[in-house]
């Protein structure tokens, strides 16, 4: 076979793997509309009808009438869940109760209002993350959506409508749903029903009718609303045809490629979102990745506080629509994003439309950036996005609202002192260079002050270095050029000094004040790489889950300030919470976020209103823990740079943990193995050495049977050649344990297979078995015509006595064989009428299949358990199973399952 044609092993696990969660995860089926009022909600209740009249379990978590008494009577007969009161300034709303749902989980619960906001107090923001945590549970959701509140629309629409909606939903909501029903009607009939009050009450609706329900309002929201559904079928269409290209690709590559990638350019401006939103509906619509970038430049690092906060909180919205995010940093915007641009190989830039000058710069207007960045990378293209007449401001989330501390941090800081000591400087120096007016040339004088332009824009920036220079060229002028003491100038040859000295000052503390920014971005990064290798290399010498999880909370707490806590797993692999939580610290979001391996609290959409980040310690295997961090900077955690600091600390964090767990796993088994390859010779051994002084035990007990009738020494004989017979068989087990057991761990295990008669072995196994079974009644239950299989006669026989001599011991007659032969198998069957297994082996029934193990740890039965692990250990060299179970009716019934394959011809002739 060609090694090309072969699939993907990596490729594979991931198919299978994707279809094993979707395989757990729940369905989404929305339905989707241009506008409220055409039928979504009637639509979902009487898809509901239908499936409850099937027989299929249906339940109403929320479902938003609006008045309506045709929808309301679609309620009737479906199962109706409890809303849960959440009270909020003085008043009771009525939320879905999640945790209700998820305890009752039904088959398919009605969601409505798929864009709602949840009260505060919730465990999640919005309505749609309620819906991903039901949709993990198993449970089908069936939702409802306008198209106005899909995110990278709600500026189109708004613009559109006048009327901006402050509730959306992510397009991967809609882009990941399993199934999208488009409800429609035509602009006309939908006026037609505001007019007979099918949508709002009289009052509503004539005020609707004259803003949003007017008729090129609808048709225009029909038409995105038909192109959003087709968008999403074509994913369909686009999807299905990858999973029928099958891992070896035999239908060939889709036909569907579509190559470059979109990068969003986000500044300070206010119409940033806006070009995020088209950014995203680009990628969506050409079905390509797409970034978000922001360049922090120099002049844009002492941007306030409240600008600095919108940028973060327009990343984290790009980041919500399915971007990949960075912040960059250098002194040209369009320079840095061509980079950027070429290394993500994005064919396509977003950039938003440069805001119109006013003032004098409308006769000297800069170049906007769109210009820019076509000269610099001209082979790329470059859209360039309306402004909105209106933007929805952008909530900076908990984060900005709660600076508690960090108030005062993030407050610009006053830039006075910086440009008084700048002035003090070049007073300073022109104190320092009086004197030297008749020991060095002016030209000698000059280099004193542009030291000092140096030396002010190293330690102030540029700002304070332009004044130093301003301030140095007066200075100069007034003391140092003739006629002194006085601005006049006495050779003109010195306006040119003036003006060289000011454009060498400008000029050398731009680009110092410049070189002082990129030093301090470098100190920056190698400060996260530096506590990064300093992490990684304690870790790799922690030997113990407690050791890591200290380095880690001290790594963690070293980068990001305030406190942290790495919380482990206990042996049955749940969250140990500290005794000794701090303020503020909430066990149960920890729990959470354990369990569902997301972040959740602060700078989260998830108990947002949490002082504490959660992260969940994601190893490759499973998670292994959680990282509880509460920052000294909370806005720290929207930059993403720091968040992807974060994620990185703690997946080292998760890695390690993980190494250590299967250290201790392997150190584990190799004292296993050890100890279990030693308790195999010494059973050998013993075996060896105690079955000759045995055999000739049983020969002189036996001698001395020939002693007359009626003796107590004959009596005593016969007692003794019993006991003595059982202990040769105890022996021979133990000798027979530890030959299969040494020949299965060293893989010589050497059966003499052949094609056996079912029927003889179990009749010489009964035969054999008969002094154990003593006059105990023994039915076989054997079809006549039972194919001949191949076995080792001789293995299969002894499995089968051990079988029937532990019936015999622990249960009661009559004792049942069956065998029987289904396709590729053959099922060997003992079963007793007795009491059957013990209660407090329900569940556990395997481990009576181990060494030494018994069903009654106290019983008067003889026996050490080894019979049973025989069995298994014969059984598994044949390549099959064994298992016991409770029969009905009573009893215990051990089931022995062998592969077999047909017989040859001939064979198969004879049997």
């Amino acid at each position: 076979m060609n090694d090309d044609a072969r699939p993907d092993p990596d490729v594979l696990l991931a198919q299978w793997r994707a279809d094993e969660a979707r395989a757990r995860r729940g369905r989404l089926r929305i339905y989707f509309g241009a506008s409220a009022g055409v039928g979504k909600t009637w639509a979902m209740l009487s898809a509901a009808q239908r499936e409850r009249a099937a027989g299929r379990d249906v339940m109403v978590g929320v479902v938003e009438t609006h008045g309506r008494s045709e929808t309301a009577a679609l309620l009737a007969g479906l199962d109706v869940l409890p809303l849960r009161g959440v009270s909020h300034r003085g008043r009771t709303l009525a939320e879905l109760d999640l945790d209700a749902a998820l305890a009752r989980k039904p088959a398919v619960l009605l969601v409505d209002e798929l864009a709602h906001t949840n009260a505060p107090g919730s465990r999640h923001a919005k309505r749609w993350q309620d819906v991903e945590e039901l949709l993990a549970a198993g449970i089908d959701i069936w939702s409802a959506l306008n198209v106005q509140h899909l995110e990278s629309l709600n500026g189109t629409v708004g613009a559109i409508t006048g009327v901006r909606v402050h509730e959306t939903v992510p397009d991967s909501v809609l882009d990941d749903a399993d199934e999208v029903v488009l409800v429609d009607v035509t602009p006309d009939e939908l006026t037609a029903r505001l007019a007979a009050g099918k949508v709002y009450v009289p009052h509503q609706a004539e005020r609707a009718a004259q803003n949003f329900f007017r008729k090129g309002n609808l048709i225009a929201l029909r038409e995105i609303a038909l192109r959003r559904t087709a968008e999403h079928v074509e994913d369909d269409v686009r999807n299905w045809r990858v999973e029928q290209s099958g891992p070896l690709g035999d239908a060939g590559p889709p036909a569907w490629n579509t190559s470059g990638a979109i990068l969003a350019c986000v500044g300070p401006d206010e119409g940033a979102a806006q070009t995020v939103r088209t950014a995203a509906r680009l990628a969506g619509q050409l079905n390509v990745r797409w970034h978000a970038a922001y360049v922090e430049t120099p002049r844009l690092q002492r941007l306030d506080a409240a600008r600095r906060d919108r940028i973060l909180a327009v990343l984290k919205l790009a980041e919500g629509l399915g971007a990949e995010t960075a912040v960059l940093t250098g002194e040209d915007i369009a320079a840095a994003l061509a980079a950027q641009a070429q290394r993500l190989n994005c064919a396509t830039l977003v950039v938003g439309r440069a805001t119109p000058a006013t003032g004098w710069a409308r006769w000297w207007p800069a170049p906007s950036l769109a210009h820019r960045l076509a000269r610099e990378a001209p082979g790329l293209d470059i859209v360039e996005v309306a402004r909105a007449e209106s933007s929805r401001r952008l909530s900076s989330g908990p984060v900005a609202a709660r600076r508690s501390g960090a108030a005062m941090e993030d407050r610009p800081r006053a830039r006075w002192p910086a440009y008084a000591w700048a002035a003090a400087i070049s007073v300073a120096v022109t104190l320092l260079a009086v004197p030297l007016v008749g020991v060095l040339e002016l030209a000698n004088i000059v280099m004193l002050f542009l030291l000092g332009v140096v030396g002010v824009a190293m330690r102030f920036g540029r700002g304070p270095a332009a004044l130093s220079a301003l301030l140095n060229v007066a200075a100069f002028d007034f003391f140092f050029v003739p006629p002194r003491l006085s601005f006049a100038v006495g050779d003109i040859q010195y306006l040119l000094t003036f003006a060289v000295m000011l454009a060498v000052g400008l000029l050398v503390g731009q680009l110092t004040a410049g070189l002082r920014f990129a030093a301090s971005v470098s100190a920056s990064r190698e400060r996260r790489a530096q506590s990064l290798f300093e992490l990684t290399r304690e870790l790799s010498a922690a030997l113990e889950s407690t050791q890591v999880a200290e380095l880690g909370a001290a790594a963690v707490q070293g980068h990001f300030g305030g406190r942290a806590r790495v919380l482990l797993t206990d042996a049955n692999d749940r969250l140990v919470i500290p005794q000794d939580a701090a303020p503020g610290f909430d066990a149960s979001v920890a729990d959470w976020a354990f369990r569902h391996g997301q972040p959740a609290g602060l700078a989260t959409a998830t108990l947002a209103a949490q002082p504490w980040h959660y992260v969940p310690l994601k190893a490759p295997m499973r998670v292994r823990g959680v990282l509880a961090l509460e920052p000294a900077q909370p806005r720290w955690l929207l930059i993403p740079e720091q968040a992807q600091q974060l994620d990185t600390l703690a997946r080292q964090i998760a890695i390690a943990l993980e190494r250590v767990h299967y250290v201790d796993v392997a150190q584990q088994a190799v004292v296993e193995i050890e100890s279990e390859r030693l308790r195999n010779a010494l059973l050998g051994a013993i075996s060896h050495d105690v079955r000759t002084p045995l055999t000739a035990l049983i020969a002189l007990a036996e001698s001395l049977q020939t002693l007359p009738e009626g003796g107590e020494q004959r009596e005593a004989a016969r007692a003794i050649v019993s006991q003595a017979h059982q202990l040769h068989a105890l022996v021979s087990n133990l000798l027979d344990m530890a030959r299969l057991e040494s020949g299965i761990a060293g893989g010589a295990v050497h059966l003499r297979r052949d094609w056996q008669s079912v029927e003889e072995v179990v009749g010489s196994a009964i035969r054999a078995a008969r002094p154990a079974l003593g006059n105990g009644a023994v039915q076989t239950d054997l079809p006549p015509d039972l194919p001949l299989v191949e076995f080792d006669a001789v293995l299969i026989e002894r499995v089968l006595v051990n079988l029937l001599e532990n019936a015999a011991k622990y249960g009661a007659p009559p004792v049942v064989v069956t065998a029987r032969a289904p396709e590729g198998s053959l099922v060997l069957g003992v079963r007793d009428h007795g009491p059957g297994l013990p209660a407090s082996l329900k569940g556990r029934e395997q481990t009576l299949f181990d060494k030494f193990t018994r069903g009654k740890a106290e019983s008067a039965t003889p026996g050490v358990g080894l019979g049973l692990a025989i069995c298994k250990a014969v059984v598994s060299a044949h390549g099959g199973r064994i298992a016991a179970a409770n029969a009905e009716g009573g009893g215990a019934e051990f089931t022995v399952t062998l592969p077999r394959r047909d017989p040859p011809p001939l064979l198969a002739h004879f049997a």
